[in-house]
């Protein structure tokens, strides 16, 4: 049995809206010159010719070659997906990479599901939208972790046993996750250990150039924008117009992911209690203290006496607590969690489970959607040391009950999930500067709950070239979101180059 602590920096959500059909482009390749700078080991890579085919209701797809490992390009090789919305008005000005977040949230299903959603009318217009699938993720070549869902099932759902943070606890959890890191071994050999950042960063210069693109155009959102600040930081010379909405500090511990994310959705969680007292469904009265109050003992008396649904799985407070972050992503969810806690109060599990399900990315059937959560397991094991110190990790979860009293419990003892991760981590985590890039718009929403504004204002500060944009409202990330001050700011740069001469505080 697992635990299966809240995970760092989680997707975008994504909007299953329907796509309205077109003519289907003709196929077609595209290659380019290998840059003179590139090694004559990577040359291949950088000269390999794309051929992009009809795809998705009138976009196309095609899949790029890159190095496994990128110190030894010539010992194996991976692929990597793509899906391309063409520009709409024609002869676009480049292409613009969209990267969704997660680690592990895919790109391609971003852009195919609903390019809509991803980018506004006037950025599809003039550019090429490009959704790839990370190395580790999806369609490319991908993490994989178990033969049966239903052991993710047990991974993900199943209640760890013994007290949190205990000796007990502790042992099983660490057992639990060695043995599921084996598995991920196994069954994906060698790829595993080079799914890191790095590793990923590189690629999107790679395909930067097999797209044709002098520069690369990026819109990065959460972990999207450590991606793009990586590849400022490696390329900065090739950087076009890189947007970063919804930053993390690059800088940052798995600790103090933690932290950071703790009191932000602390924040978002009483900002929702101050709008359900304003509606007739509400399921708590009293003061937002009272209130916060009784969701702690909720998750407490979950802990000791969970809550069985109609398939057999038990809602403990792990469970419980996905469900509740899911819907303070966006305030326009927050219904969602008024149902939720009528529900769960009640003794039902069921509006919890689906919730949960969703954060998860599984299907009513017991399936999942795609390979995200192995995909962020495996990214943030090699993206952030973990360290094995007990006391250090108790230390630490005090810390986090003080900072954010009602959601800080469970989002402590992170490092457990990777301690007997089989592949090792990278040891340092250097600050990105940039030095030498273009001008890097880095946008945050100044009560966004899983990538707090004060990572937003830190990474502007680390580059050289950042340039803070500032959203005052609700919700993870801002652009595309019916914010005119923001989608303006964000495509007048893109289409013109348009710099803020300050922050527009939008």
């Amino acid at each position: 049995m697992a635990v299966r602590r809240i995970a760092a920096v989680a997707s975008v959500l994504v909007a299953a809206l329907a796509l309205s059909a077109c003519a289907a482009p003709p196929e077609r390749t595209t290659s380019t010159p290998a840059p003179s700078d590139v090694s004559a080991d990577l040359e291949p890579y950088y000269t390999q010719t794309l051929t992009w085919t009809s795809c998705e209701d009138g976009m196309q797809c095609a899949t790029a070659t890159a190095p496994l490992d990128w110190t030894d390009p010539a010992r194996d090789s991976i692929d990597l997906a793509l899906v391309r919305h063409p520009a709409t008005a024609g002869a676009p000005l480049g292409s613009v990479l969209v990267n969704p977040g997660g680690p592990g949230g895919s790109g391609y299903d971003f852009v195919a599901d609903s390019v809509d959603f991803a980018v506004s009318e006037r950025l599809q217009e003039k550019f090429d939208i490009v959704g790839f699938d990370p190395r580790g993720v999806n369609r490319s070549s991908a993490v994989s972790c178990h033969d049966d869902p239903a052991e993710l099932d047990a991974f993900i759902y199943d209640i760890t046993p013994g007290v949190v943070g205990s000796d007990e606890w502790i042992a099983a959890a660490q057992a639990t996750n060695t043995a599921y890191g084996a598995q991920c071994l196994t069954h994906t050999g060698e790829l595993l250990g080079y799914v890191d950042t790095v590793s990923a960063a590189r690629d999107l210069d790679l395909l930067r150039a097999v797209l044709g693109d002098e520069k690369l155009n990026y819109l990065g959102f959460s972990y999207g924008t450590l991606l793009g600040a990586t590849f400022a930081e490696l390329y900065p010379e090739n950087t076009g117009r890189l947007v970063l909405d919804g930053a993390l500090d690059p800088t940052s511990t798995s600790f103090d992911v933690s932290l950071t994310q703790a009191e932000g959705f602390e924040s978002a969680l009483r900002a929702f209690l101050a709008d359900c007292a304003t509606v007739d469904d509400c399921p708590f009265d009293g003061t937002a203290d009272e209130s916060m109050a009784k969701i702690r003992a909720l998750l407490d008396r979950l802990d000791v006496s969970p809550i069985r649904a109609a398939d057999g799985r038990q809602l403990g407070s792990n469970s419980m607590t996905s469900a509740i972050v899911l819907p303070l992503y966006r305030e326009d969810d927050w219904p969602y969690l008024r149902q939720l806690f009528t529900a769960v109060m009640q003794g039902d599990a069921t509006v919890a489970f689906a919730l949960a399900d969703s954060y998860n990315g599984r299907n009513a059937d017991g399936t999942y959607i795609d390979n995200s959560l192995e995909a962020r397991l495996a990214i943030n094991c090699l993206d952030y040391a973990s360290q094995g110190d007990v006391a250090v990790m108790r230390a630490q979860a005090e810390q986090l009950a003080t900072l954010a009293p009602v959601l800080g419990k469970q989002l402590s003892y992170g490092d457990v999930g990777c301690l007997g991760w089989p592949v090792e981590a990278a040891t340092e985590r250097p600050v990105i500067d940039a030095a030498g890039s273009a001008d890097i718009l880095v946008v945050g929403t100044t009560n966004d709950p899983a990538t707090p504004y004060s990572w937003a204002v830190s990474l502007a500060e680390q580059l050289e070239n950042g340039r803070l944009v500032t959203y005052e409202g609700e919700g993870h990330t801002a652009y595309n979101k019916s914010n005119f001050c923001v989608d303006d700011t964000i495509d007048d740069y893109f289409i013109d180059g348009t710099v803020p001469a300050s922050d527009p505080i939008c």
